[in-house]
């Protein structure tokens, strides 16, 4: 799934030749030449993932990155330090630092896309591209399609929108968990976006109408002062669907 990358970079080169890469992986590359330029580009637009430079005029990477660390909105923000030191101390003092990898240069843009998986499956699971099943249901990123197939017969596809098909694939991927309208609206729409939690309610009822003709509506449930779980098990008296 496309994700907004934010490369911290001095060298122009270099940042060209990364926001090139990252493009045609399908991500959405976003520039800022030093760490003042990354923070101004945060307080509009909370990225996905960070790619920082060790060596940029003024503050530093790893300044910038322990800065990150230490603000409750950037701090779980993974953070991938960009580096041609590679000593073994240098690694250390900057995951101390909070990076969640460190790649020395030079790197293969492949090695690199690989290392951004890696961090937004720890970090953020409903950002990767990969495919959640559940009983007959499955949601695939990669191809933006949602399917259900009964035994034995051909898979039928289900219409969802933009938003109802993210909420549905971060829900499956973290079934049997009570997620509430809060948590939904920062890991589903992300925390730079400031909406009505009530929203949520809109999107989950869209999705459970899209649900309804393949018979999944109920495996979205709501839990009463708590929020919305994604369930195949049986509903309990408690716990209600409307």
């Amino acid at each position: 799934m496309s994700s907004n990358i934010l490369i911290v970079e001095d060298e122009p080169a270099i940042a060209e030749l990364l926001a090139m890469n990252l493009q045609h992986a399908g991500h959405c590359p976003i520039r800022a030449g030093s760490a003042e330029e990354a923070l101004r580009v945060i307080r509009d637009v909370l990225p996905d993932v960070l790619l920082i430079d060790w060596m940029l005029p003024g503050m530093s990477g790893v300044a910038l990155a322990r800065a990150l660390r230490t603000d409750a909105r950037t701090k779980a923000i993974p953070i991938i330090m960009l580096t041609a030191r590679s000593e073994e101390g240098d690694k250390v003092q900057g995951l101390d630092a909070g990076a969640d990898d460190y790649i020395t240069k030079p790197f293969s843009p492949k090695e690199l896309l690989a290392r951004i998986r890696a961090v937004l499956r720890r970090r953020a699971p409903q950002l990767t591209a990969e495919q959640v099943q559940i009983g007959g249901l499955s949601v695939d990123p990669s191809s933006r399609r949602a399917l259900f197939k009964k035994p034995g017969s051909e898979p039928l596809e289900i219409r969802l929108g933009p938003t109802e098909f993210k909420l549905l694939h971060y829900l499956m991927a973290h079934p049997e968990r009570v997620h509430s309208r809060g948590a939904l609206l920062d890991k589903v729409w992300g925390d730079h976006v400031f909406i009505e939690e009530r929203t949520v309610d809109v999107h989950i009822k869209r999705l459970r109408e899209a649900l309804s003709p393949v018979q999944c509506a109920e495996m979205v449930e709501t839990v009463r002062g708590a929020g919305y779980r994604f369930t195949a098990q049986a509903r309990s008296p408690q716990v209600s669907a409307a």
